[in-house]
C-alpha cells in the first residue's frame, strides 16, 4: 500500500543540495558562516543545533541568520522526539521561527506519533530520522537499539504522512535498504544526511543513487579557511 503524504510542502526547491550544519560556538562565527555561503548556488538550507541555540536563544540565531538569507532553517535538537507523548506540543512550540525540526523518535512508537501530529497540528515542517552516523548505534555494532528499528521508525512516519528523512550518509548500502522500504510507503521521498567528509562519508556516493537529496555538512564548510569556497566545491560534487 502507497501512503498518502499529507503535507506536500517541499521544504528546500532544489532536488540535491548542500546544508551547512552550524555547530559553532558563538554568533560571530554563526554570522561569518552564514554570510560566506548562502550566495552559493546549489546551498538549500542551514540547519542549527543546540550548540548554538542553548547559549544564545532561538530568536537571536534565527535574526542572525536572516541578517543574510530566507533559506528555510532546520532545528536539530540532537535528539528530540525522546520524551514522553505529551511533550511534543510543548516542544514544537519552542521551536517557532524555523522552518522546520528534526525528530529522532527513540522513545517509542506512541512518543513518535503524539509529536509528529503536534508537529502537524502547529504546521510545522519534520524531518524524521531512524539510523545515526556513528559506530555502536545499532545492536549490530553494540549499540543498543534493535537493528530493524531504524525501519519501523521510518514506517510510522511515512504512515503519518511525512515525506522528509534523516538517512546517514557514512553508510550509503543502508541508505539503499531504507529508501526501498520508504518508497514502497510513499511517493517521492526526500532525504537528509549527515555522516560526510568528516565522519567519512563521500558526498558523490549518495548524490548519484537518490533522486532528492541533500547533504549535511558540518565541519567540512565551518572549519575551513574559505568557507565560501569549500561549500562551492561540496555543491559540485551533489549536483
Amino acid at each position: 500500500m502507497i501512503w498518502t503524504v499529507l503535507n506536500e510542502m517541499q521544504l528546500i526547491k532544489q532536488k540535491k543540495s548542500i546544508i551547512p550544519s552550524c555547530d559553532v560556538e558563538s554568533l560571530e562565527k554563526l554570522n561569518d558562516l552564514v554570510k560566506s555561503t548562502c550566495n552559493v548556488k546549489g546551498i538549500g538550507a542551514y540547519k542549527i543545533g543546540f550548540e548554538i541555540v542553548i547559549p544564545f536563544g532561538m530568536k537571536e540565531v534565527v535574526k542572525t541568520i536572516r541578517q543574510h538569507t530566507k533559506l528555510p532553517i532546520i532545528y536539530d535538537h540532537q535528539k528530540a522526539a525522546t520524551d514522553i507523548p505529551d511533550m511534543g506540543e510543548k516542544f514544537v512550540k519552542a521551536c517557532k521561527g524555523v522552518d522546520s525540526i528534526i525528530f529522532f523518535p527513540q522513545a517509542g512508537p506512541e512518543t513518535e506519533k503524539a509529536w509528529i501530529k503536534a508537529a502537524q497540528k502547529l504546521s510545522m515542517h519534520v524531518i524524521v530520522g531512524g539510523e545515526m552516523t556513528h559506530p555502536g548505534y545499532l545492536k549490530e555494532t553494540g549499540g543498543f537499539i534493535d537493528d530493524d528499528a531504524p525501519f519501523k521508525i521510518y514506517d510510522i512516519a511515512a504512515s503519518l504522512g511525512v515525506s522528509d528523512f534523516v538517512v546517514p550518509g557514512n553508510k550509503p548500502e543502508k541508505v539503499l535498504l531504507y529508501d526501498s522500504a520508504i518508497k514502497s510507503k510513499i511517493k517521492n521521498p526526500v532525504y537528509y544526511s549527515p555522516g560526510l567528509v568528516a565522519q567519512g562519508g563521500k558526498i558523490s556516493d549518495l548524490a548519484k543513487k537518490l533522486e532528492r537529496w541533500h547533504a549535511i555538512v558540518g565541519r567540512g564548510i565551518y572549519e575551513s579557511k574559505d568557507m565560501e569556497k569549500a561549500a562551492e566545491e561540496m555543491v559540485k560534487e551533489i549536483l
